[in-house]
């Protein structure tokens, strides 16, 4: 009703020659006031130097409505023009999402179109953490809406393996394996305190017993870096989640992409040196200050590869490039775009997401989590205790914008307090209630169920909660906002239980409206699978 609205209201302004460019719809807040409204007339009083409601009446005199999808309309002042959608159009809704089943919410937007979602990226020099967790979940669920919507999609992690980090984690492995062997080596400055290490030390023990301290220390990393990525991927996969390519950032360097974009940089004038390092002159694309690419030890900041990365993708050719990134990024997303810029680059369809950061909550106190100590917590022990499935849904469930404190002694909980158990609730709820039906001799038949009869008020409103799933979908992706969707699926759980609560399915001296409430719930159960399934989470038919 959305697109059809859309339509004919901008047919008619172009009609009178009025600019459609800033029409609105949206839902009321009270059914009184229709399904859709828009405040286009107001919008339009001052640039034509009328009475909104002249305006509006003026639209509406010269619109023709089809009566099958919209009732009526009502002018409501200040210049509201509100719209009824009809019965008829209510019951083919409700039909088509009956007939679209698993597809129901689909939609073409990307449909011959590519695009790539660069997510998680943790450098391999420890387990994944909870503060890991949340742009895992983030990435692989907006993955999951542009897949929805037609993209052919590409999930990508940036495999950082170059650079300061893992030289301090190759030395942290040898200062641990050499432990091992009964040699006491301190730890390097700033490296790696994790248990973790002490297990893939023992691991390299077990396998290569001849290493000593004049190892190259190479042998060290690359051991390293293998048993950490592998974990790193096993934990992915426990949640849900499968990349499709791994892009190493060492083959940067070695395929000469790092010293291209020195050179074209060097050749706009917009590197210098000073103190013995490289600057890129930021300030003089409207960057406050200046940002250093090549340190004076030799070693390049992170930027400078991530400036030759995004190059990379852009040969690549997607037509459309998502990056998920925490909120220590934030200062440094704006360099990068500015750097493929003055490149003579096509930047504009890189979309940056930017999210804070996760507080781990146990019996109303904070857990502390640091990589390089012991005392962090990792994404499987957070998957051992609540499991992935509230895992999933506690890292979207808050905008990314927001910090989440991720409350331990909720998620664990088995009642209708936890939000997913909320929906799961309702999703095996319907199905419970078609295994009473069936038991009673009711048949669910819902080729012939009379969708007519369901003209009751919460009734209507379930239906009419149904029916937004395609358009939160579709917000979603266009924000890339996707805790829009779990806040959408508690509402329609929330409109299932009123509808149970004043009205009876299975009755079996009404076995016409017992058909068609029955068809209802189908419908309903089918949305809140297809959500389920976009959020990444299981939909049982049965707790």
């Amino acid at each position: 009703m959305n697109e059809y609205l859309v339509k004919l209201i901008t047919t008619r302004l172009d009609q009178l020659g009025w600019p459609a460019e800033r029409l609105q719809l949206s839902r009321p807040k009270s059914t009184e006031n229709g399904d859709w409204s828009t405040n286009i007339a107001m919008v339009l009083a001052r640039d034509l130097k009328r009475a909104p409601n002249q305006i509006a009446q003026e639209m509406m005199d010269g619109m023709e409505l089809d009566t099958d999808i919209v009732e009526k309309f009502e002018i409501v002042n200040p210049g509201f023009i509100n719209f009824f959608q009809s019965t008829n159009y209510l019951k083919s809704q409700l039909k088509l999402i009956l007939d679209t089943g698993d597809t129901f919410g689909q939609n073409d937007t990307g449909k011959g179109l590519t695009a790539q979602v660069e997510f998680v990226s943790a450098n391999p020099t420890g387990p994944l953490t909870v503060g890991h967790g949340r742009q895992t979940v983030l990435g692989d669920t907006i993955a999951n809406i542009l897949s929805w919507s037609g993209y052919a999609v590409t999930r990508e992690y940036y495999f950082n393996n170059a650079g300061r980090q893992m030289r301090l984690l190759g030395e942290s492995l040898k200062a641990r394996y050499m432990e091992l062997k009964g040699q006491s080596i301190a730890l390097p400055d700033g490296g790696y305190e994790g248990e973790y290490l002490i297990d893939i030390a023992q691991d390299l023990l077990d396998k290569s017993p001849d290493l000593d301290n004049d190892t190259d220390i190479n042998v060290y990393k690359e051991y390293a870096e293998k048993s950490i990525f592998a974990i790193i991927k096993t934990s992915l996969e426990r949640i849900g989640v499968i990349h499709d390519v791994f892009y190493n950032e060492r083959s940067l360097y070695d395929d000469g992409k790092i010293d291209e974009v020195l050179s074209l940089l060097r050749d706009k004038g917009l590197l210098y040196e000073k103190d013995g390092a490289t600057w890129f002159k930021t300030s003089e694309l409207g960057i406050e200050q200046d940002r250093v690419l090549v340190k004076s030890s030799g070693e390049p900041t992170y930027r400078l590869p991530d400036i030759a990365y995004h190059r990379e993708k852009i040969a690549r050719g997607f037509d459309l490039v998502v990056d998920i990134f925490g909120a220590d990024h934030i200062d440094a997303y704006p360099d990068v775009l500015s750097a493929l810029k003055v490149m003579g680059l096509k930047y504009e369809h890189i979309n940056v997401v930017i999210h804070q950061f996760v507080t781990l909550l146990r019996s109303g106190e904070v857990v502390k989590m640091s990589t390089r100590k012991a005392n962090f917590v990792t994404l499987d022990e957070l998957i051992d205790e609540v499991g992935a499935d509230v895992v999933r849904y506690f890292y979207i469930m808050r905008s990314a914008s927001s910090h989440l404190n991720f409350d331990l002694d909720l998620a664990k909980r088995q009642t209708e307090e936890n939000p997913v158990f909320y929906l799961q609730y309702a999703h095996a709820r319907i199905s419970s209630i078609f295994r009473r039906a069936k038991e009673r001799g009711l048949e669910k038949d819902l080729s012939h169920a009379d969708l007519s009869l369901l003209d009751e008020e919460y009734t209507v409103a379930l239906i009419n909660k149904a029916l937004e799933f395609p358009e939160v979908v579709d917000h979603c992706r266009r924000s890339l906002e996707v805790h829009h969707l779990p806040g959408y699926l508690s509402e329609l759980a929330t409109a299932l239980h009123k509808f149970y609560t004043e009205y009876k399915v299975i009755d079996l001296e009404q076995p016409a409206l017992s058909q068609a409430r029955l068809a209802l719930l189908e419908a309903i159960q089918i949305t809140l699978r297809n959500g389920l399934r976009i959020l990444g989470i299981s939909a049982p038919v049965q707790m």
